[in-house]
């Protein structure tokens, strides 16, 4: 009867089950009238029970080491506590099955065949035709975090480990197995790293997307964990046993203590790193492109541009085309394979980048003329800024350096010159001259420049090519 603890723990349950009624009704009464504070359904349940403990240490250890079947008696085990609890209302305080398993060789032979199962589930998991596709892929409400399977099925098993070990009796038992799991996560994280590099010269390919987007849900799923009860009460034991070992800094102690940090703390920052190293990647090679679908419109003549009462209707500039064309596809195709809260990150890296680029390699880099100012703040804030309005309100916002340059470099000559004054006597450091002069940043201020610095803007005012000859 070894191999089929499923006959002798059913037929407990059963016993439990029939008894129940005649317990209750005959025995309970009389034992009520005698003054005895003993309930008879469950002393009944305990002897039985206790039947149960004498077999499984007898069976135990001619099972250890058939894997198979101590895997299918721990199992058998788990679903017999389970209903013995939640059906027939057993005390936690009496003997159970959990103990037997918690004792060190049948214990440690459990955390083993846990590992060996979990790791071969994570082989067939992504070596599977569908790991990198998401089951809800066709249901876009559901797939808000575009998961791929193999994240989801990874951390199905992960919940599937705590229920088994959610009821050991030691806080000790539980923190081993919660030691498994940190391992699970740690080699999960690892085989999607080597997945990764596979796909490094495809960045903006489905498979990279997908793997992104699997580190990302395991990093939140683990944060959100993390919060749940059962875990802060982990976190407790072990920060009880970190400090009577002394094997963690006072620093550590207490973040732990103050529940700063979380007991899945190292692998989500492992995570994170991996996800900023990935979208670091992704923004890196679409800039690159922009930057050589940018070369042209370098060179535009700025200088020379007809100024806007010269031209009817003004339009993009041809040599923007490239550019622009560059960053609307490829930022479509990253918002379609991306999750909502990885693509924000994406387009405002990769906004932040392209502003610093604009303004440093193209209006630092040219001299302008009414017109070419003039063609310059149309091709950015009727063009470039509402590329990214699908993504948030106001997108001028996130080219602050484009759009300030834009105002100095478009200022009417009069207010461009006062302006000139005032950042000449402030450099000069003669407030005391002029009270009645305004401070540079708050003539700056005024004009809605708040991000460049005052030497820039300087600089800015001397790219602009039509000042009227005033004899200074």
């Amino acid at each position: 009867m070894g191999n089929r603890p499923e006959w002798y723990l059913t037929q407990v349950l059963m016993w439990i089950g029939n008894h129940a009624k005649f317990l209750d009704d005959k025995i309970q009464p009389i034992l009520d009238k005698a003054g005895s504070s003993v309930n008879a359904g469950l002393e009944f349940s305990r002897a039985l029970v206790m039947l149960i403990l004498e077999k499984l240490a007898a069976d135990i250890p001619c099972l250890l080491y058939d894997d198979a079947l101590f895997c299918h008696l721990v199992d058998e085990v788990l679903l017999f506590e389970r209903e013995l609890y939640s059906v027939h209302g057993y005390l936690s305080s009496f003997p159970s099955c959990m103990h037997i398993l918690s004792e060190e060789s049948c214990f440690q032979r459990w955390l083993t065949v846990e590992k060996k199962f979990a790791l071969q589930k994570m082989d067939s998991m992504l070596s599977s035709e569908a790991a990198w596709v998401s089951q809800y892929k066709d249901i876009t409400d559901v797939d808000e975090m575009k998961v791929p399977d193999c994240a989801e099925t990874f951390m199905t098993l992960l919940l599937v480990i705590t229920d088994r070990y959610k009821n050991l009796p030691t806080a000790s038992r539980k923190l081993q197995f919660l030691g498994l799991q940190k391992e699970l996560v740690d080699d999960f994280r690892i085989r999607l790293t080597q997945v990764m590099k596979e796909e490094t010269r495809a960045s903006l390919g489905f498979r990279y997307c997908a793997i992104l987007n699997a580190v990302n849900y395991i990093a939140t799923v683990l944060a959100d964990w993390a919060d749940n009860v059962f875990f802060l009460q982990l976190q407790q034991a072990e920060l009880e046993v970190c400090a009577e070992s002394n094997t963690v800094s006072k620093l550590q102690l207490g973040q732990l203590a103050s529940m700063e940090s979380s007991v899945f703390d190292e692998m989500i920052n492992l995570l994170e790193r991996l996800k900023h190293d990935m979208l670091t990647r992704q923004v890196d090679h679409v800039f690159r492109e922009v930057k050589d679908a940018a070369k042209l419109y370098k060179k535009e003549r700025w200088l020379s541009l007809p100024s806007q009462a010269e031209q009817a209707v003004m339009s993009l500039s041809s040599t923007a085309c490239p550019m622009l064309l560059t960053l609307r596809d490829r930022l479509l195709q990253l918002e379609q394979q991306l999750c909502h809260s990885l693509f924000k990150i994406f387009w405002q890296m990769l906004a932040e980048k392209v502003d610093l680029y604009i303004y440093q390699e193209i209006i630092m880099e040219n001299h302008f003329n009414e017109g070419g100012a003039a063609q310059l703040q149309f091709d950015m804030s009727r063009n470039l800024f509402p590329l990214f309005s699908h993504y948030c309100k106001r997108p001028e916002n996130y080219f602050k350096h484009i759009k300030e340059a834009c105002v100095i470099l478009n200022l009417n000559v009069g207010s461009a010159l006062l302006l000139k004054d005032v950042l000449q006597s402030a450099s000069e450091n003669e407030p005391t001259l002029n009270p009645n002069q305004p401070s540079a940043t708050a003539a700056l201020n005024e004009l809605g420049v708040y991000k460049l610095a005052q030497k820039d803007v300087e600089i800015l005012l001397n790219l602009r090519a039509s000042w009227p000859n005033t004899g200074k």
